[in-house]
């Protein structure tokens, strides 16, 4: 790729486009968890729109701050209430946007580059920050970076504040308003669980002493395009081989369980070492009182399967896939309500640094509607994402752009083990079908 620098044009707060009655935002158990991670970092890759860049800056900034009346929340900034935990102050302190110039780079030196290439983490705002930042620090932040023929719309967005669901359901509220809808489609649902209410409030008082300012190591980033016919195979694999007696194992379900031994297996794990495989899982469904896709918060759980390395790689792609099925399924109202009421009782936020190195862990979901962003220029190219949450062993699985069942799977590993990976021939196989993760630039 050729080099490429980025440079910041301008830099402004966006608030609500009209004054509301200031008030506080109540987060739960779920949420206060989170306090210590990392801001979601995620945006589109779109071609060069078809108007003046400074309009388009224009609509999106409108358009934001519309937005933002139905998500006012996101406007604010942490605050803590002395005899429970923290909340949010709907002060329309605002949200950051940025505009920035990539001088000498083009949509095809990202879409067609092996290695997912060190600047686009130059595309997000928000570096290094954690969730608890968000005290002082804006809960949204917005760089929107113009390519020679193209626009990147990169999203920073404090996780305490919701999880993926809500990332993309904000998100794509933003790009209805700027592609010139009235009002967004899916208003957010606001009112905390019936759970969080049975259970009373969290009494935490975060301070720094708390936290944990995970600095992301060096890693080789790649994204791997498994064609729907790819993933079709080896789901029918993973079902044929497993011995479940209902019920079948899902399309993300396969492709983990390939993903865990092939990443083992590239690892050299001696075979008595456990090692484990996280599965972020959905509460919404599964609550007693199940909450639609529009409840806006955390909502979900980072389940954990674990083998011996030896037994894992001694066994076939349908035992592993069955083993993450079994835990999955584990994942009921009960354990939901079960897993708050630990966090209600002694509430620990998350650290990255617990994850174990032995493992593999597997987040985001090819079912959330990120290629449904059109912000009034047409559909993006590539999903894209920063720095935050990655560590060796990191998946992050989307949609893949030409719909119909494909998934793209960004994995993050250390630099000898992404060479073993590329060499190891279950995980080739399963690629057949498939094709390198490249995507029209529109041109």
């Amino acid at each position: 790729m050729p080099e490429a620098s980025i440079r910041v044009v301008s830099s402004t707060t966006i608030h609500l486009s009209k004054k509301m009655e200031r008030s506080g935002w109540e987060l739960t158990a779920w949420d206060v968890a989170m306090l210590s991670a990392q801001y979601i970092q995620k945006g589109l890759l779109f071609p060069k729109p078809p108007m003046p860049f400074d309009a388009v800056i224009q609509r999106l900034q409108t358009s934001l701050s519309h937005c933002l009346l139905h998500f006012p929340f996101l406007s604010g900034r942490f605050a803590t209430d002395p005899e429970t935990t923290t909340f949010v102050d709907c002060n329309d302190a605002g949200a950051l946007f940025v505009v920035a110039k990539a001088d000498g780079l083009h949509v095809s030196d990202l879409v067609n580059a092996v290695d997912v290439p060190a600047i686009v983490r130059s595309f997000f705002l928000m570096d290094g920050a954690i969730n608890f930042d968000g005290y002082s620090h804006p809960l949204v932040a917005v760089q929107v970076t113009e390519l020679e023929d193209g626009v990147f719309v990169g999203c920073s967005f404090n996780h305490a504040m919701g999880d993926g669901e809500s990332f993309w359901h904000f998100f794509n509220s933003w790009s209805e308003l700027s592609a010139g809808r009235p009002t967004i489609s899916r208003p957010p649902l606001t009112e905390r669980p019936q759970i969080h209410k049975e259970l009373g409030p969290v009494r935490y008082l975060p301070s720094e002493d708390h936290m944990e300012r995970f600095k992301t190591p060096v890693l080789r980033e790649r994204i791997f395009h498994f064609s729907a016919q790819a993933v079709a195979r080896i789901k029918a694999k993973a079902n044929e081989q497993s011995k479940l007696e209902k019920g079948e194992i899902s399309s993300l379900q396969a492709l983990s369980a390939l993903m865990w031994r092939s990443i083992t297996r590239a690892r050299s794990l001696p075979s008595d070492q456990t090692t484990g495989c996280r599965l972020a899982a959905g509460y919404r469904k599964r609550l007693d009182t199940p909450l639609p896709r529009e409840y806006f918060g955390n909502c979900i759980n980072a389940t954990l399967t674990e083998a011996k390395a030896g037994e894992l790689l001694g066994r076939d792609l349908g035992w592993a896939a069955q083993a993450l099925h079994e835990t999955v399924s584990r994942q009921t109202g009960t354990n939901a309500r079960e897993h708050l009421e630990r966090l209600v009782k002694n509430l620990q936020v998350y650290h990255l640094s617990w994850f174990d190195p032995s493992s593999v862990m597997v987040g985001s979901s090819p079912r959330f509607e990120m290629y449904g962003s059109d912000f009034g220029w047409g559909k993006g190219l590539a999903v894209l994402s920063g720095s935050a949450h990655k560590f060796d062993g990191k998946i992050s699985a989307f949609p893949g752009k030409d719909a119909g069942g494909s998934v793209d799977l960004e994995v993050c590993l250390f630099p000898h083990f992404m060479a073993a990976l590329e060499s190891d021939e279950e995980f080739l196989d399963g690629l057949l079908s498939g094709e390198p993760a490249r995507y029209d630039d529109g041109s």
